[in-house]
């Protein structure tokens, strides 16, 4: 049977589940395909919907917790009653059902689908939200129970967002988008080609930080034109947090750019969103943990950047109080290699902590001849201590060379490459100001452990030595890289047949060792790559025979002068 509204309020009021439950789902039934409603009952439907929020924040049981997002979808449809919906309380406890609140994981497991048999975002309104723009294409059906809650939720969001402009309102749809093109392939091509995503986001960041920018892609917050961006207040916390769900998603659609070339119309547009990059990166937020996780996203997505559009952090005119080298403003620079420093320092999960950075670092060196110079004289500066090893010490060198024997493969390769670019992949440089021990993974990989240098596009120009470098070059020990003392010799003392039952020993055990498969022994290629070492290789080594069974010289005879 139909229940009238006020029947409906008085059963909810009343507390009861059970209660509740039957007044809903009689009231849902009859109002299911009802798009337009009775001005005269707007105060009646505003308070049945706090009613039903305050339900949805206590236990329910799964289907008077269905019956009430159910109500707040139909309730959502009307434009002048979203009063109870607009509130941080009730976004919040919407998004919680959703799987799309704020503290929740990024990428929640029950997100990924909206329901598509039934579309609650219509009607004869014009969709203003971005995510309506994506949603209606993005909707496989329900396969667990936990969907349906999901789907009633995001539905009930969608409504809202149709309808609302306010600015926490704006996050939610940002959240949204960004789940829906970090979880669906074709919502993220959708968005990227269709909708132009890039520029639109790109002006949507802009706007969001209140910037200007001029033809010379130089950019300045709006009344502070002039002002250096470090003597700028603080990003506002809404600012921070739109700004960061922008970054988000526009990371999701740009992640594959930097693989392909661009023409010259799409390479404008990332150079513009470069110089806007540029001023999140110089910007602050409200308190330093806020403004490493605004700084990180921004150098995650400038990483997705095509290399050549990266010239735009050395844009801007050199000031005073800017860092210059070469005639060039290394701000933008100085502040990724500050940040990269303080993720190294933390040392926690370097993978995904550090490597965006260092990656980014890595590129913009090895394409802009004065971001590397600039770098090298930061990192590798000319060397003077030749008696410490250079993993050894508190100077970011010594930092990144440690680094280089990383249990993690992807750390080591891109800390070793990072430093090979700074020596602009010339070997001799790089076993220099890392050991030979330390590069030989890197160029072990690269065919160049005979010596040489990569082809690359770098200016030539010499490498200047230290006074205390030239005194010690002589003495230095290439594998560690340092001046070592001087070592007794083990043979000293030895006739030469001791020597070779020694050689010999320590073939047989290498063979063994071999044969078990317990070490695989290698060694250099004409090319300078390695290959592996067969028994006749390591015979050959020892140019005789193997000894089977011959006794040992006596070690302990003298040697006779």
């Amino acid at each position: 049977m139909n229940m009238d509204l006020s029947a409906v309020i008085e059963e909810m009021e009343t507390g009861d589940q059970d209660s509740a439950l039957t007044a809903l789902q009689s009231y849902n039934k009859q109002m299911n395909q009802c798009f337009t409603f009775n001005r005269d009952e707007q105060k009646d439907r505003e308070h049945l919907g706090e009613l039903v929020l305050g339900f949805l924040n206590r236990e329910l049981q799964p289907s008077c917790l269905l019956a009430c997002l159910e109500t707040v979808r139909i309730l959502s449809r009307d434009k002048n009653c979203l009063d109870p919906f607009t509130n941080q309380f009730a976004m919040s406890t919407l998004a919680r059902y959703a799987s799309i609140a704020v503290d929740s994981a990024t990428t929640p497991a029950h997100s990924q689908s909206v329901d598509g048999q039934e579309e609650d975002v219509g009607g004869d309104e014009e969709e203003t939200g971005l995510c309506s723009k994506v949603l209606k294409e993005s909707s496989p059906p329900s396969e667990n129970p936990d969907q349906e809650v999901i789907v009633e939720a995001l539905k009930s969001i969608c409504n809202i967002l149709l309808h609302n402009e306010t600015g926490q309102v704006r996050f939610f749809d940002l959240r949204l988008t960004f789940l829906l093109t970090a979880l669906r392939v074709d919502v993220r091509a959708q968005l990227a080609q269709e909708l132009h995503g890039v520029s639109l986001l790109g002006n949507h960041l802009e706007a969001t930080l209140g910037l200007c920018c001029s033809g010379t892609l130089e950019t300045a917050r709006a009344g502070f034109e002039g002002i250096p961006t470090e003597e700028l207040p603080p990003l506002s916390r809404q600012q921070t947090e739109l700004a960061m769900e922008i970054l988000k998603i526009l990371f999701n659609i740009t992640f594959d750019i930097n693989r392909r070339k661009v023409d010259e119309e799409e390479a404008a547009v990332y150079r513009h969103l470069g110089a806007i990059l540029r001023h999140c990166l110089m910007s602050h937020a409200d308190g330093e943990e806020r403004t490493e996780e605004f700084h990180s996203h921004t150098v995650n997505l400038l990483g997705n950047l095509p290399l050549p559009c990266l010239d735009v952090l050395l844009l801007p005119k050199v000031q005073q109080g800017s860092i210059e080298y070469m005639g060039v403003n290394m701000d933008a620079v100085n502040m990724l290699l500050k940040f990269m420093e303080k993720r190294l320092d933390r040392g926690h999960k370097l993978k995904e902590t550090l490597l965006p950075s260092l990656n980014l670092l890595t590129e913009s060196a090895r394409i802009h001849r004065e971001t590397r110079k600039f770098l090298r004289s930061k990192v590798l500066p000319p060397l003077r201590d030749v008696k410490n090893r250079p993993e050894v010490g508190n100077t970011l060198r010594n930092k990144i060379v440690r680094l280089m024997t990383h249990i993690d493969t992807d750390v080591k390769d891109c800390a070793a490459e990072f430093l090979f670019v700074l020596c602009k992949e010339s070997v001799s440089r790089f076993i220099k100001y890392t050991g030979y021990g330390n590069a030989a993974g890197l160029l072990a990989a690269r065919g160049l452990l005979r010596g040489g240098k990569d082809p690359g596009i770098y200016s030539e120009d010499e490498d200047s030595e230290t006074e205390e470098y030239r005194e010690a070059k002589a003495q230095i020990n290439p594998i560690t890289g340092v001046v070592e003392e001087e070592q007794p010799n083990p043979m000293e003392g030895m006739t030469e047949e001791q020597k070779e039952y020694e050689a010999m020993k320590l073939v047989n055990m290498f063979d063994k060792l071999s044969r078990n498969r317990l070490i695989q022994p290698m060694q250099l290629g004409m090319d300078g790559t390695m290959t592996e070492m067969t028994t006749e290789d390591l015979h050959k080594l020892a140019n005789k025979p193997l000894l089977q069974s011959e006794d040992p010289p006596n070690l302990d005879s003298e040697d006779e002068n």
